[in-house]
């Protein structure tokens, strides 16, 4: 599809500060799962090259990497919890800043979305012992999702320490900050949402309470890297990966507490209309970054809208980026768009990763 050329005046393309982060334009490149690391999560050469070519996003927020052996949900998913990874993620990080783009990787502890075929023969840890349906995805096939194992509330404090240590190990191989994830079933989502905490300690039963391991795994990786270097996700009332949750409220408890930290930016997966938004547009102090959810492809003109209009400060696009490494060119002249295929969006090799062509 071809559209006209984005006014220079377009807000898009206006430059934006986000904590530490000085992004030239405001479309940035959502995190998206693509297991293309190497089995052991050491990221490689392939996804080096598959960054760097798109290094004109604002900036690129990397695919849900784990902080820890047992926080892995996926195969070939890079960590950042060994010296190997650290040194893949440098080579990574480097690939980009010759490009001229800024990186921030995001940490992702998978929580119950796993299985011990994928995660190295450990049995996934929740909140709370509440096995989510449907089946995982692990190298021989699909899977039944186990039981996880819930949580001791003395082990929590060891989970944010693993937070932690990911994101100093970012920092030192050269990536701009680190993202948490705290949408889309994952394991800081799992204890935000009433349907599946289902706890009686100090982690569970109240928003506040809800909020809490959340606040305190930002406020760790803060103190260790600095806030400004840290962006949260979060996807208030999305049912991915058997979420359930009918409290809304703890979205506005656990912003106004994130707040209070002096994050980079706060990142929210919603429906443009979801009125969600305005109440965390309201509370949070500084960059809101909006994906405008898994429903349909973004469109440049409504996101450019979404931003003049202050809904959001800058927008994350997934779809778009994996088959046009240089989208933000293509949306600035009008050009006519690749279209992604869905065949090559989950493992394998450059075919449908880094074979997507460029304007020449």
């Amino acid at each position: 599809m071809t559209t006209t050329p984005l006014s220079p005046a377009s807000a898009l393309l206006r430059p934006v500060t986000a904590g530490a982060l000085q992004a030239p334009n405001r479309i940035w490149m959502a995190p998206l799962t693509r297991n293309r690391a190497n089995p052991d999560g050491t990221p490689n050469a392939l996804q080096a090259e598959h960054y760097a070519q798109r290094a004109g996003a604002g900036v690129i927020i990397t695919e849900g990497s784990q902080p820890s052996a047992v926080g892995q949900g996926y195969p070939n998913t890079p960590g950042l919890h060994t010296d190997g990874q650290q040194e893949g993620w440098q080579r990574i990080a480097e690939a980009v800043h010759s490009g001229g783009g800024r990186i921030v990787v995001q940490l992702m502890h998978a929580g119950r979305i796993s299985h011990s075929s994928v995660n190295g023969g450990r049995t996934p840890v929740a909140p709370s012992a509440v096995r989510p349906a449907g089946e995982v995805f692990t190298a021989t096939g699909p899977q039944p999702f186990p039981e996880p194992r819930e949580l001791r509330t003395d082990e929590l404090a060891e989970v944010v320490a693993e937070f932690a240590s990911a994101a100093r190990r970012a920092v030192a191989a050269g990536l701009d900050g680190v993202e948490l994830h705290a949408a889309n079933g994952y394991l800081l989502h799992q204890f935000l949402a009433d349907g599946v905490n289902r706890r009686t300690d100090a982690y569970g039963g109240s928003p506040q309470n809800r909020a809490r391991f959340v606040v305190e795994v930002a406020a760790a990786v803060s103190a260790a890297i600095g806030a400004d270097r840290v962006g949260i996700r979060i996807s208030p009332l999305n049912p991915f990966n058997d979420i359930t949750e009918d409290d809304a409220s703890v979205y506005e408890v656990l912003t106004t507490q994130l707040a209070e930290l002096g994050l980079a930016y706060l990142h929210v997966l919603a429906e443009p209309g979801d009125p969600i938004i305005g109440k965390l547009r309201a509370i949070w102090p500084s960059t809101l970054v909006l994906n405008t959810g898994f429903g349909a492809e973004s469109d440049r003109d409504q996101l450019d809208r979404l931003i003049a209009d202050g809904v959001a400060d800058a927008v994350s696009v997934g779809r778009q980026f994996i088959a046009n490494p240089d989208l933000v060119r293509r949306w600035t002249l009008g050009a006519e768009l690749n279209e992604p295929d869905p065949a090559g969006f989950y493992g394998g090799g450059a075919q449908g990763y880094t074979d997507y062509s460029a304007l020449s």
